[in-house]
């Protein structure tokens, strides 16, 4: 029957109400008498009864004023309590002033009485109905846990409440001061009595709610809710929430950032400025995981344009897109110019450079993915070898001042194709720095960033919501993690440092073993791992084996005495070049051979520059495999290998 007048329609439910407060107005009044009189009160003047229709009619008229009937009751608010008080306090003095000028029969203390029995009938009807259906609504909802007992977690707390999902139970604060009290009716615990809160009242779901907590302190928290049996969440930033990009109530899982524990040192700006501000900049590879990002950060720079060069269509339309609503909405007086085109066109880089006066260049084309340039040897050398050595060239025609070239752990000692493309590619830039001094070129080297096409996060996330495996190549294999801002940011910074022809390398942090990531993210959802020890579990890890040209781990330099900078996080490297006349020789032989897609002489090339290069696998490209199988080598590979013996001869 209760559940028929929840579901009337609003009209319906609203006449409902004025028909209920219209008769506990009246039944206040009688037993106000009542209540004075200590005896059961018959009504026998009818002044009594004017000053009761006068009361009834204007407090109607009163908490139609006050919009009563307006206020959604199951969403009650304290401003709808404050209308219920004031219309009963004006109610009250409406009975006391009508009963005295029609010279009534009331007594004195009379309209003192309804007062607090009209408060109990009005605002006591309301919040036992408001009471129904949020008991009602918990039952159906999501028991959960707040950790942090702060702002924030008073603001989630209230917008659960008023939400359909979860209900919240308790506050876990570590902050003695708060442990004990009791905010929005719940009790705050420490963290400590989790284990208890979890089996008291069978909580799946911990949200964390610590504001702006550096990750250092988010990492501490994790690693001791880790072992709990709870899914732990999280909110979006306050800064997202204040500026209504996000919603509090938003619940999203763990960054991986709180995981790693690291935090963040505040950019010096006047590192970024010098090459930025007021400059024409151009940005390789565009429309990739750290281009776009630099394109983000360079614009907060206020460039005087800003020219995004990209391959692929789709990311040039997609990051173009991002980077104008960002000018629009930050009211920046920055040019953008999208432009399609590869780096392996030396006249067109150079055409574009000249034409919008191009100042500083970040080279963020590559191709990356290790397994892939194994499988596509000759394109994974022509894009980052011949690729960066294009536009380097096409800079210096163009009297670019700066040109960065953004380069991998991978480049150190490598053990596939991509790290000594990579590794190759500095040399050039190094050979050129000392050719000419017009163009400053400098590299920053850095390992993997997280959230990056192909990084591992996102695919666990994925295989946890599908149930599982977890793929991991291999037990002991470990990797180096940074956030995609945060490497976009150095980048810049150390770009600004060098002075031709610098290898800069970023401080990476502390190695983190991938298997033991994994466990961590199906921990913190809540979930156990799979294995011998727990047949029972829910996500099994499964080990691929190392794919081809992939290491245990990475390094970041080659030498072991690198040099400080002005910035904490950035080291200087001090490792060995080449002349330009060696690495222009190197590079014809490279050109031969990629010319007639001899992958063998590719790679022996490579091994035999002092790139440190040594392969951990057999040639793996996919086409010279097939052609391997069954089909005779073109005649202009033996051609080449005939000059290259004459050479070697003649030497």
């Amino acid at each position: 029957m209760f559940d028929y007048f929840l579901n009337l329609p609003r009209y319906q439910k609203r006449i409902f109400s004025v028909l209920v407060d219209a008769m506990c107005v009246p039944l206040a009044l009688w037993l106000s008498i009542c209540i004075r009189l200590e005896k059961l009160y018959i009504p026998d003047n009818y002044l009594v009864l004017f000053s009761f229709a006068i009361t009834l009619i204007i407090t109607i008229t009163v908490f139609i004023r006050l919009g009563l009937y307006r206020a959604v009751i199951r969403y009650l608010s304290n401003h709808a309590l404050i209308a219920v008080v004031s219309g009963v306090s004006v109610s009250a003095l409406i009975f006391s002033a009508s009963s005295f000028l029609l010279k009534a029969p009331v007594p004195r203390s009379a309209p003192f009485i309804y007062w607090g029995l009209a408060l109990l009938f009005v605002g006591g009807s309301r919040m036992l109905v408001r009471s129904y259906v949020h008991r009602a609504k918990r039952i159906l909802k999501e028991k959960v846990v707040i950790y942090g007992a702060g702002i924030s977690g008073i603001q989630l707390a209230n917008a659960l409440f008023q939400g359909e999902e979860f209900q919240p139970v308790a506050y876990v604060d570590d902050n003695k001061a708060r442990q004990g009290n009791i905010f929005q009716g719940l009790r705050v615990y420490s963290p400590a009595d989790l284990p208890r809160l979890i089996e008291k009242y069978g909580v799946n779901k911990l949200l964390l709610a610590i504001g702006s907590a550096p990750h250092s302190q988010r990492s501490l928290i994790l690693r001791y809710l880790e072992p709990l049996p709870i899914q732990v969440q999280t909110i979006p930033n306050m800064a997202d929430v204040i500026s209504g990009r996000a919603k509090i109530e938003e619940i999203k899982d763990i960054e991986i950032e709180d995981l790693l524990g690291r935090d963040p040192i505040n950019p010096n700006n006047k590192l970024l400025d010098n090459y930025i501000r007021n400059k024409v900049v151009m940005v390789t590879g565009a429309g990739g995981s750290i281009g776009s990002e630099l394109c983000r950060q360079i614009l907060n720079h206020q460039p005087k344009s800003l020219v995004l060069f990209e391959l692929s269509e789709f990311n040039l339309y997609a990051t173009h897109k991002e980077l104008m609503t960002l000018v629009k909405e930050c009211r920046l007086n920055v040019d953008i110019k999208p432009v399609m085109g590869s780096v392996q066109r030396e006249h067109r880089l150079e055409v574009i450079m000249k034409s919008f006066g191009v100042q500083t260049v970040y080279h963020a084309a590559a191709y990356k993915h290790v397994p892939l340039v194994e499988h596509n040897v000759v394109e994974g050398v022509r894009n980052n070898v011949f690729g960066t050595w294009y536009a380097a060239e096409a800079a210096i025609k163009a009297n670019v001042e700066t040109f960065v070239l953004i380069s991998t752990d991978k480049a150190v000692r490598p053990t596939n194709v991509m790290g000594a493309s990579k590794r190759m590619a500095e040399l050039v830039l190094q050979g050129l720095a000392e050719r000419q001094t017009d163009t400053r070129f400098c590299m920053v080297r850095f390992g993997n960033v997280l959230g990056s096409s192909g990084s591992v996060v996102p695919l666990f996330r994925e295989q946890i919501k599908k149930g599982g495996p977890l793929t991991v190549t291999h037990p002991d294999i470990i990797r180096y993690f940074m956030t995609i801002p945060e490497a976009a940011q150095l980048v810049l910074q150390a770009g600004n440092m060098g002075q031709g022809g610098d290898v800069f390398v970023l401080d990476m942090g502390e190695q983190v073993k991938i298997a033991d990531l994994a466990r961590k993210m199906v921990h913190l959802m809540g979930l156990e791992v799979k294995d011998d020890k727990n047949p029972e579990g829910n996500i099994e890890i499964a080990y691929t084996g190392l794919r081809p040209g992939e290491k245990l781990y990475e390094e970041l330099l080659i030498g072991d005495d690198p040099q400080g900078t002005d910035h904490p996080r950035i080291m200087k490297a001090r490792e060995i070049s080449l002349k330009w006349a060696e690495v222009e020789e190197i590079l014809g032989r490279l050109d031969r051979a990629c010319h007639v897609f001899d992958c063998d002489k590719v790679r022996a090339i490579l091994e035999a520059t002092p790139l440190g290069f040594t392969p951990n696998n057999e040639l793996e490209d996919l086409v010279w495999k097939q052609d391997q199988c069954g089909m005779a080598l073109p005649d202009n590979v033996l051609k080449i290998e005939r000059v290259e013996l004459g050479k070697t001869a003649a030497d």
